[in-house]
């Protein structure tokens, strides 16, 4: 009897030795987190997030992408940007609302899981996935705005300003509402499309030198302001902007029917 010869399950090492680090910069951040180092699981969380852009832009620049590292880039995304920023915020403030913020943690968490199931199984669907919007906020989103305000907060000294139940308050509402967002469908942009190896306007240059020199000048301030406007740009896209522009062909055709 002839033996059915099994096919080996493939992998690219690069991209891979990239989600690794990601997952492994997540896991020193929930360590931080546990010994009350708050802002360096937060800037763990950033560095999360830079290795998991690099893994997704060097696999499709080398062409390495399979199914075995969309699988592994989802179990280190939940760890880095679902347990690290959970257990953070919990240890940081909301653990002054006792159960309430147990559970408010771990529905960032549980809504992270969800949004991460749904995206690989939309990714399979080439005939109604769209590569240049996310349906729901991402995960990394997600997680480094949290990251940012407790960043900004030190930056702008919130515990002098105001009392730290006020500062509690406003991170548990954060928390609620994003982990409603990455289950929503709501429509992010994913900068997919976007590519630095094209020939790009000299104007083009000139902002990304603006950028950096604003980055550099307020570091803490520049990266929160973008993820608090990312987050708020789902929602303004999806429920204004999108709905204005599906009817603006229906009511040029009604004035051209009333012109004529």
């Amino acid at each position: 009897m002839k033996k059915n010869k099994r096919t080996p399950i493939g992998y690219y090492v690069i991209p891979n030795l990239l989600t690794t680090a990601s997952m492994f910069t997540g896991f020193i951040g929930i360590l931080y987190a546990i010994s009350g180092k708050f802002y360096h699981a937060a800037m763990a969380i950033l560095i999360s997030c830079v290795f998991d852009g690099l893994d997704g832009k060097v696999a499709r620049l080398t062409r390495a992408s399979s199914d075995f590292g969309i699988q592994m880039d989802s179990l280190a995304d939940l760890i880095a940007f679902g347990v690290t920023p959970a257990i953070t915020v919990y240890l940081w403030k909301l653990h002054y609302f006792g159960r309430l913020g147990i559970a408010i943690s771990f529905l960032f968490l549980a809504c992270g899981a969800l949004r991460l199931a749904r995206f690989n199984l939309m990714a399979m669907r080439k005939d109604i996935y769209d590569p240049k919007f996310f349906m729901g906020l991402p995960i990394p989103a997600a997680a480094c705005f949290l990251a940012t305000f407790i960043l900004f907060s030190k930056w702008a000294a919130f515990d002098n300003l105001f009392s730290e139940k006020a500062v509690a308050c406003f991170l548990l509402t954060s928390t609620f509402c994003l982990s409603l967002l990455m289950v929503s469908k709501v429509k992010y942009y994913s900068f997919k499309d976007l590519s630095l190896f094209k020939a790009r306007p000299f104007t083009s240059s000139v902002l990304v030198v603006l950028l950096f020199v604003l980055v550099g000048s307020e570091p803490y301030l520049i990266t929160f302001l973008f993820f608090l406007f990312y987050t708020l740009y789902g929602p303004i896209y999806t429920y204004i902007y999108q709905p204005f522009h599906k009817d603006r062909p229906l009511l040029r055709g009604l004035a051209k029917r009333k012109s004529s």
